[in-house]
């Protein structure tokens, strides 16, 4: 893959990569390779991410939950958003 170098971030932006990336526990390229295909409408269909690309705020819930069942469901998808793949199942070699 290639890589590209953006040049001339203001400190603003800069400060919010970094709020992101360390609110998500992602790293600040994760955060960047988000923000550049939700800016540019790209779907995520057919490519490989890591575990730490998936936005646990996008989720839909379907059928009928109650706000007690919405609640647990979103504090277990938020729990399993910060683990890290390792602590799930064993590394691969």
């Amino acid at each position: 893959m290639p890589d590209i170098v953006i040049r001339h971030i203001d400190s603003l932006m800069a400060e919010r990569i970094k709020s992101l990336a360390k609110e998500r526990q992602w790293s600040i390229n994760d955060v960047v390779l988000n923000a550049l295909r939700n800016g540019l409408g790209m779907s995520a269909a057919g490519q490989i991410f890591t575990e730490t690309m998936l936005d646990p705020g996008n989720l839909v819930l379907a059928g009928q939950w109650d706000a007690r069942e919405k609640a647990v469901f979103q504090e277990a998808v938020q729990a399993l958003s910060v683990t890290q793949p390792t602590q799930l199942a064993p590394a691969r070699e």
